[in-house]
């Protein structure tokens, strides 16, 4: 099937990924799977926090809406239940579409059902419709600020943040791969051996949005087709899967395909950061992503955590957002 944009390359859809953890449904499915495993499942697999949500997609979109409304199309990527979006504004609603698993896995469907963001992110590229250039976005990151398609690719070539790290103190470490905390950074050394990279040199990705090209994918799918049909049988987050949005960075990196945004246009709020900073400085780090126009994104990985200390967090991100055009509800 050719691509969307076959008559208009400069079209760019998102794809962003969503699970609602806390349905009876999933529950009963995720806990009959979990005690049928065959062996110990890594902390960073098995922690609820893995499927929880708090409607930050909600958040998401309406950002994508006010600060990059030339989106050609959105496609939330659900197991069998989708967000409520009835509160977005009707034209938003328009650009969504929603896609299960089952589409997206085909004839790898053997693998379902699946409780694991990296098996499914290994197969984002194959989504029946989606353009060439497509973003991907996991539902905690929101815009801050105007996005152009010159802030994401040059041409073709992603335009990629992050920053060059030796990984190579932990490799063997036993303790680091029992560290949920470290378990992305496997993810990425992974990737980035299988590109030919060793530890000592991997470019670790930040906590934004991930730029694709689905033809690039489809290629990387077929040269590496061994290690991504590997990657699928995990139904659960496991130390020897490898990061695909890692994979594709470091071969476009290897290929002088990529550009490498040295300026940092984006904040972070990670999970247990409420433990490490006072309220007063995660309160500054807001101010900042709402005041300052050279930031254009913001992660925030535990929104039900970070609001048992700043009560008001919502309303602090709907403001950095751009607001919605009705009242947002959670229920």
């Amino acid at each position: 099937m050719p691509h969307a944009d076959a008559e208009n390359k400069n079209n760019i859809d998102v794809v962003v990924t969503w699970v609602d953890g806390s349905t009876l449904k999933h529950t009963q499915k995720r806990q009959m799977y979990l005690a049928n495993a065959t062996k110990t499942l890594h902390e960073n697999a098995i922690n609820p926090h893995r499927w929880a949500s708090n409607d930050e997609i909600l958040f998401c979109l309406q950002s994508i809406y006010n600060f990059a409304p030339w989106i050609r199309k959105i496609w939330i990527v659900v197991d069998d239940e989708t967000p409520n979006i009835s509160n977005l504004p009707e034209t938003l609603q328009e650009k969504i579409s929603f896609v299960f698993h089952k589409e997206i896995f085909k004839e790898l469907s053997s693998n379902l059902p699946t409780f694991n963001s990296i098996s499914i992110e290994t197969l984002l590229w194959r989504i029946a419709g989606l353009t060439e250039k497509f973003i991907y976005f996991n539902d905690d990151v929101f815009l801050t600020a105007p996005l152009h398609p010159s802030d994401v690719f040059d041409g073709c070539n992603p335009v990629l943040r992050g920053k060059w790290i030796d990984y190579s103190s932990i490799v063997n470490d036993k303790k680091s791969m029992e560290d949920p905390a470290k378990f992305h950074n496997y993810m990425q050394i992974n990737a980035a051996n299988i590109a030919g990279f060793n530890a000592s040199r991997v470019f670790n990705a930040a906590h934004v949005i991930h730029p694709f090209q689905s033809s690039k994918m489809s290629e990387l799918f077929s040269f590496y087709k061994n290690n991504f049909l590997q990657n699928l049988t995990y139904q659960f987050r496991d130390l020897n899967q490898f990061s695909p949005q890692a994979l594709y960075n470091h071969s476009c990196i290897l290929k002088k395909q990529a550009v490498l945004k040295s300026t940092q246009d984006h904040l972070h709020v990670y999970s247990g950061q409420e433990r490490d900073s006072s309220p007063e400085e995660i309160e500054s780090l807001l101010e900042r992503a709402l005041s300052s126009p050279d930031i254009k994104f913001l992660c925030i990985n535990d929104l039900p955590k970070l609001e048992r200390v700043i009560p008001d967090v919502k309303n602090w991100v709907t403001k950095i957002i751009g607001g919605f055009e009705k009242p947002l509800s959670f229920k």
